[in-house]
């Protein structure tokens, strides 16, 4: 074996994900169960950063202690470092600035691209957790320029999406959230038909994006597509040099 050098406390998972402070139940899909990732992931807790206090309050407040949570995840040997809420999009250029390697705060960040793969004159539509909170200075920080153009619709009126994440309560009826995802879904489809996207802010709708698309017969884009092809640049898949070909060298 030749020799190998190291630098790295742990190795084989170069992602981070800084992770807020909360107890509810995290089921399959959801960016904090660690079974949802093809690839293995490493976590840190940013203590006091409650869901409530990113998305309703003022993320900026606690951005030093998310800096420092990721450059731990740095020195545990993480090449990439992205969040788990969208509403955290506000701290994407202090964190980025304040640690070596690249960083991707939010899904919001791909409205932009998502907009590159659409013809003149459709949008992309954003479902978030909290249409009353989130605003045009998350847009921005998350690379969204044409502001008028991306509408936004959220599960604020349902039954226990919003409610139950944001309050952090301990027991979720799963069912009740899917359906408040599905009635913004058709929200979305009602309201404009110039829609041709959606671009799921929040990283706990992951679950029932596959709902979304089926109801509104869209491309649905959520953190999951985000970070996957986020582990993609940090980790190229490697690829044999040679023809798998099974009639080779038979003729």
């Amino acid at each position: 074996m030749a020799t190998e050098f190291g630098g790295k406390s742990v190795y084989g998972a170069v992602l981070g994900i800084l992770m807020l402070e909360a107890r509810f139940p995290r089921i399959y899909g959801d960016i904090g169960n660690a079974t949802t990732w093809p690839f293995p992931v490493q976590y840190r807790v940013v203590k006091g950063a409650s869901p409530d206090k990113v998305v309703r309050k003022d993320p900026m407040l606690l951005v030093d202690d998310f800096i420092a949570a990721a450059n731990e995840l740095v020195e545990s040997g993480c090449d990439g470092i992205t969040t788990n809420c969208g509403f955290l999009a506000l701290t994407q250029d202090r964190i980025a600035k304040a640690v070596p390697v690249p960083v991707a705060t939010s899904s919001l960040m791909q409205i932009p691209m998502v907009q590159a793969l659409m013809g003149p004159g459709k949008k992309v539509a954003v479902l978030t957790i909290s249409k009353t909170t989130l605003t045009p200075a998350h847009m921005k920080a998350a690379g969204v320029s044409d502001l008028e153009d991306v509408p936004i619709f959220g599960t604020d009126g349902g039954r226990a999406f919003t409610r139950c994440i944001l309050d952090d309560h301990p027991e979720i009826d799963f069912d009740a959230c899917r359906q408040d995802m599905i009635d913004a879904a058709r929200e979305i489809v009602e309201t404009d038909r110039d829609i041709g996207a959606i671009v799921l802010e929040c990283t706990n709708m992951v679950p029932y994006a596959r709902d979304v698309r089926k109801v509104t017969g869209l491309p649905v884009y959520s953190i999951y597509s985000f970070v996957n092809w986020f582990h993609q640049g940090l980790m190229p898949q490697r690829f044999p040099l040679e023809l798998d070909d099974p009639r080779a060298g038979l003729f």
